[in-house]
């Protein structure tokens, strides 16, 4: 994992994703995942691409269940965007940079 990207917990995701003065991505995944292990140098690089204004975190959903079952993670990758406390956008599945940057870019804007 790279500078960039951050490990979050169920214990400490509210004071590290919900109480950021910045937009932050969420990365949920599993060891045990392979579509996430694709994903993650995508995520890495957007994390360094973006850093002045997105926080990167990543989340695994096997060793902290209840923020994944709390918004509804039902598939792996999810990524998710927060934004003052609250979702604002969510993309599942492994997609290339591009298809995620399309997603994600309308609510990272500065």
């Amino acid at each position: 994992m790279s500078d960039s990207v951050t490990q979050v917990t169920d214990g400490d995701f509210r004071t590290q994703v919900l109480e950021s003065d910045r937009a932050v991505l969420v990365d949920f995944w599993a060891e045990w995942c392979v579509p996430c292990h694709m994903v993650s140098p995508v995520v890495e690089e957007i994390a360094r691409d973006h850093a002045d204004r997105l926080k990167t975190v990543k989340l695994n959903v096997d060793d902290n269940p209840d923020t994944a079952r709390e918004y509804g993670v039902m598939s792996i990758p999810t990524l998710i965007v927060f934004r003052d406390g609250r979702e604002q956008v969510r993309v599942v599945r492994a997609r290339g940079k591009d298809a995620i940057l399309r997603e994600i870019q309308p609510h990272i804007a500065a």
